[in-house]
């Protein structure tokens, strides 16, 4: 019987080192899980802007995540353009006039002064919410003349409200609305995002009625707050519409700005809104 040959030790290891290396270079690893399978959070360079090619119009929208940190957008630089807030201040003056106690509550009314309006439902004794809902110009602007300068200055400068500038005590009742105020669609965004954490300078109860008032569409998964805005005194005419949506335990911020040619685009801004917020999977 011949004897076996004892392999000496070294030649062991180079054995064991080329057999790891054939194995590992015939590896092939398992198919990563498909994009659709995963749950990752939403990326921020989601292009927003065919709403805008679809319906022909010009402007910009931003939303904010809120849990996620991040912001998508369409047109950058609009969103950091200044513009007339119009009828999107009326979150803040609701705010000052209850605050303040011109407007005692939310269901007390001011008299219509008889005077016919483009909007017959501006034509009507009304309180803040219909006022709100309806955005009607007349009950605003008593509101700020009743609120006046010397108390109105303070509290634009002390929010930080836009350019804070709110022109003469004779502009008053349109400094929001012919200028000099002026305001950017990321200001926009950075007041709504004080008024949701409740670190505005009003009382608790001012902020949760503002915040009640501003509600624009409830269903069981989503509430959508909100106000829209039309610059229809300087040119070119502005639309907005700004607010903030709660859904799936997450707030989004949004700030849509709009040129507006005619009536036909004012829906635009809703619209616009909407297929944003269902690109980025919501509503």
């Amino acid at each position: 019987m011949s004897k076996i040959r004892r392999i000496p030790p070294a030649i062991k290891i180079i054995f064991c080192i080329l057999i790891t290396f054939l194995t590992i270079s015939n590896f092939q690893p398992l198919p990563a899980k498909s994009q659709e399978n995963q749950t990752s959070a939403p990326v921020a360079n989601v292009d927003l802007g065919g709403s805008f090619t679809q319906l022909g119009v010009k402007g910009s929208i931003l939303i904010c995540d809120r849990n996620h940190n991040r912001c998508y957008q369409h047109n950058a630089p609009r969103n950091s353009q200044a513009f007339s807030p119009a009828s999107t201040f009326k979150i803040f003056n609701s705010l000052v006039a209850l605050e303040t106690g011109v407007i005692p509550s939310d269901v007390a009314v001011l008299t219509w002064d008889g005077i016919q309006r483009e909007f017959p439902s501006w034509n009507q004794d009304t309180n803040i919410r219909q006022a709100f809902k309806n955005s009607t110009v007349w009950f605003y602007q008593v509101l700020a003349r009743k609120i006046g300068y010397q108390r109105m200055k303070p509290f634009i400068q002390q929010v930080g409200y836009g350019d804070g500038q709110i022109g003469t005590p004779e502009q008053i009742d349109r400094f929001w609305l012919e200028g000099p105020l002026q305001i950017t669609p990321r200001q926009q965004i950075e007041f709504l995002q004080r008024l949701q954490r409740k670190e505005l300078p009003f009382s608790q109860r001012t902020l949760d009625l503002v915040q009640d008032i501003m509600v624009y569409e409830r269903t069981p998964e989503y509430i959508l707050r909100g106000k829209t805005g039309w610059a229809a005194r300087r040119k070119p005419n502005i639309g907005w519409f700004v607010g903030y949506l709660e859904q799936k335990n997450n707030v989004y911020f949004f700030a849509t700005n709009i040129d507006i040619r005619n009536n036909d685009d004012l829906p635009t801004r809703i619209e616009i809104t909407r297929r944003s917020f269902k690109i980025l999977g919501l509503l």
